[in-house]
């Protein structure tokens, strides 16, 4: 079975990939390490993490997409997570797949701008989190930015049938409900 927690920035997809590890001993694997390759490693090819998440995702998808082919060819159990997806992209996959792929999008839309400052330095880990030290200006300005990145994501999870759950409130209750759907 291959599992994908997508969303947007601040969502909550890590923990959710480090519960649904936890819980089925299944490796997780960050897409932010595979983007951070392409950044660094072959600039050429235009991904890097500049870019909206979106656009990552449109760029990305013909290597994930691939990546993922193998992974149920080969039938490995693997927990994907990050940014790079796009709903309408991994529909085709879960139709090809519908036994094999299970896939959930987090976001949020409803959020309080300074709740989620105070959420993002409360459930940060600290170790290597490239947003947690930076003034309160940038973490809102980055929480406004992914409001809209979420309602956009929301919006095609509608339209491609994807599951999509909204942890803007009660976070930690989004996070295990995310886990029941992908373990459903």
């Amino acid at each position: 079975m291959l599992y994908l927690v997508s969303g947007t920035s601040r969502s909550g997809k890590t923990m959710i990939a480090k519960e649904m590890m936890k819980r089925t001993s299944i490796p997780y694997m960050s897409l932010d390490w595979m983007v951070m390759g392409f950044t660094n490693g072959v600039p050429e090819y235009g991904i890097h993490d500049k870019l909206w998440p979106n656009e990552i995702a449109e760029k990305f998808w013909p290597f994930l997409e691939a990546m993922c082919e193998n992974m149920l060819w080969s039938e490995v159990d693997y927990i994907l997570e990050g940014e790079a997806i796009l709903p309408k992209l991994i529909s085709g996959l879960m139709q090809k797949h519908p036994d094999k792929v299970r896939v959930c999008f987090v976001g949020y839309t409803e959020v309080d701008l300074d709740e989620k400052v105070k959420d993002v330095k409360h459930y940060s880990d600290g170790k290597g989190d490239w947003l947690i030290n930076e003034p309160d200006e940038v973490i809102n300005s980055h929480i406004k930015n992914m409001i809209e990145y979420s309602e956009l994501i929301k919006s095609e999870c509608e339209s491609h049938s994807v599951s999509y759950i909204d942890t803007s409130l009660e976070f930690e209750e989004s996070i295990e409900g995310s886990v029941r759907v992908l373990l459903a």
